[in-house]
C-alpha cells in the first residue's frame, strides 16, 4: 500500500533523498507512475549504498494556476491511492487541501524549510520545464530543489518503452549525449548552465544548510538532470476528453440506472487500441473508480 504522508522529519536520521512529482493527476495515469518509478529505481541503489532513506512522492495540487477547473481533491486522492497500490510510491498532500491557486515555488520553499539538509528533487516533463519562465518565480525553483526533467520524446506505448530499454546500452548512451545538448538549449537561458550529466550529482551535499530556516537564507543552488530515457507521453486532458466522449455515447444508449454498467469494460479498452488510444493507460482500478463515481461526464463540465 502507498504511504499517504506529509513527510514528517526525524532530525536525528541521515539526510533523506526526497523526490516529488507534482501535478493535478486528473486523472492519474500510467505515464505519471512510470516517471516516478523510473526515478525510484534509478536512485534506490544509490540510496542503499549510502544507507539513506529514499522517498519518491506524488504531489497533487489543489488546482493548477493554469486551469479553471479540476476534479474534487478527494476523488483525485482516491484515484492516486488506487494507482500507487503495491508500489513504493508515496502521496504527499502538502498542496492538495490548500485554497487555490497554489504555486510550486511556495511548495518547494516549504519543503526546503522543512528538510534543510535533505536532497530534494522535483520531477517534471520537458514541456513544463520549457515554460518555467512563465511560472510564478519559476526560474527560482533551483534555489530550493534540484530538477529531474524527462524529455518524454516519441513514446506512446509501454511496449515501445520496454523495447527501447532492451536496446544496446552504448547506442542509448550516445543518443543521450547527442540529444541532451539540444534539450538543454530548450530550457530558459538562466537555467541552462545548471544542467549536469549524471543524476548522482543531484545527491551531492548542499553547499550550505539553512542557518535561519525561518528566513530561508540559503546558499544552495540546485542542478538539473535531463533524463533522455523514453517514458510514455500521455495527456490527462486527452484522457478526460476520451472519457467524456465514452460517457456521452453511453448516455444516449442506456437509461440512467444502467449507465455505469453499459460503459465499455476495461478489458475491451485495453485490447482496442485503435478506438481508445489513451484510456488504455488508466490503471483498471482507477478506470472503474471513474465509472463508479461518474467522473468526467458531460454534465461535470457544463
Amino acid at each position: 500500500m502507498p504511504t499517504i504522508t506529509n513527510d514528517r522529519h526525524d532530525k536525528h536520521s541521515a539526510p533523506t533523498i526526497r523526490a516529488y512529482l507534482g501535478g493535478s493527476f486528473d486523472p492519474v495515469h500510467s505515464g505519471h507512475v512510470q516517471m516516478a518509478m523510473t526515478v525510484y529505481h534509478c536512485l534506490l541503489p544509490i540510496a542503499t549504498l549510502q544507507q539513506r532513506d529514499l522517498r519518491v512522492s506524488l504531489l497533487p495540487n489543489a488546482r493548477s494556476p493554469f486551469k479553471t477547473h479540476s476534479t474534487d481533491p478527494a476523488h483525485r486522492l482516491a484515484m492516486l491511492k488506487l494507482a500507487t497500490r503495491n508500489t513504493p510510491l508515496q502521496i504527499n498532500e502538502l498542496e492538495l487541501w490548500q485554497t487555490p491557486p497554489v504555486y510550486t515555488i511556495d511548495s518547494v520553499r516549504t519543503l526546503r524549510q522543512r528538510y534543510p539538509n535533505d536532497c530534494l528533487i522535483f520531477i517534471m516533463g520537458m514541456d513544463s520545464a520549457r515554460s518555467l519562465d512563465q511560472w510564478k518565480d519559476g526560474l527560482r525553483l533551483t534555489d530550493y530543489v534540484n530538477l529531474w526533467i524527462f524529455s518524454r520524446h516519441g513514446m506512446n506505448s509501454v511496449s515501445d518503452v520496454y523495447n527501447d530499454v532492451r536496446a544496446d546500452n552504448l547506442v542509448e548512451e550516445n543518443l543521450t549525449k547527442q540529444e541532451t545538448a539540444v534539450l538543454q538549449a530548450q530550457l530558459p537561458t538562466p537555467l541552462q548552465n545548471l544542467v549536469i550529466d549524471v543524476p548522482t550529482e543531484l545527491l551531492l551535499p548542499t553547499s550550505q544548510t539553512l542557518a535561519d530556516s525561518s528566513a530561508l537564507k540559503n546558499a544552495y543552488k540546485g542542478h538539473i538532470y535531463i533524463d533522455n530515457r523514453p517514458v510514455t507521453a500521455i495527456s490527462s486532458t486527452e484522457l478526460r476528453q476520451q472519457l467524456q466522449s465514452m460517457t456521452n455515447c453511453s448516455n444516449t444508449t442506456a437509461p440512467a440506472e444502467t449507465q455505469i454498467t453499459s460503459v465499455t469494460p476495461i478489458n475491451a479498452i485495453i485490447s482496442n487500441t485503435t478506438s481508445n488510444p489513451f484510456v488504455k493507460w488508466l490503471n483498471p482500478a482507477v478506470y472503474h473508480y471513474i465509472i463508479a463515481h461518474q467522473l468526467y461526464s458531460a454534465a461535470q463540465f457544463r
